[in-house]
């Protein structure tokens, strides 16, 4: 899939509060294929950020600004109509599903045949060298393998965007250079704006976009 050419994700004067003290005020723009890095240590909002793009923030948080993107403004609708993918620290597999359901799970309903839907599900993990993976019960899966079923069920869903929860804090130090490498590879060849929150400088470094930090110095 090569990128399409989009204006990308416009955060406008994004402000996330808690108890009436802001804990984050930010804007950027974040082009197709373009990995924004907001950086920041736990308590800073940077889970609370991406959960106000994706239009579920917890009540318990007060969220402002506009979220942009291709010209069409997302603030005001439906968390499930905003086809924002997101990954987060655990893959979040489904276990009463084998990996194929899992899958099959995330695939657009727009895609209603059968046959096709099992045909996408098939070349999706063979895209990530897990073929032959469809009935395998995810529990018998090693993290990295996990990460990438999570990763495709996400690439299924056809996003627009692509928000990362520190997906790759619980992995080994060579699983998590692979499963970045990957995760980050498969969104710019998408043509998606991500959006990573991160402590860890490695995960900046490797998406190799704009960073932002947050906190308590309110440095960026």
């Amino acid at each position: 899939m090569t990128p399409k050419t989009t204006d990308g994700l416009h955060l406008e004067t994004i402000s996330i509060a808690l108890d009436g003290r802001t804990l984050l005020s930010l804007s950027a723009h974040v082009r197709p294929g373009e990995i924004l890095t907001v950086m920041g240590p736990s308590g800073a909002g940077k889970s609370a950020l991406l959960a106000y793009i994706c239009g579920f923030l917890d009540p318990v948080f007060t969220g402002s600004g506009r979220i942009l993107i291709d010209g069409g403004d997302l603030t005001g609708i439906a968390a499930e109509k905003r086809r924002c993918g997101m990954l987060f620290q655990d893959p979040l597999l489904f276990p009463h599903l084998s990996v194929g359901g899992n899958l099959l799970f995330g695939l657009t309903p727009s895609i209603a045949q059968r046959d096709q839907r099992r045909r996408m599900v098939e070349q999706a993990l063979i895209d990530v060298e897990l073929e032959g993976f469809y009935d395998r019960d995810p529990a018998t899966l090693s993290g990295g393998q996990k990460a990438r079923v999570a990763l495709q069920r996400v690439m299924l869903s056809a996003p627009r965007l692509l928000l990362l929860d520190e997906p790759f804090s619980k992995l080994d130090s060579d699983l998590r250079q692979q499963t970045r490498g990957l995760i980050f590879a498969r969104a710019k060849s998408a043509g998606l704006p991500v959006v990573l929150v991160t402590h860890d400088q490695a995960d900046a470094d490797a998406a190799g976009g704009p960073v932002i930090v947050i906190g308590e110095d309110n440095r960026t």
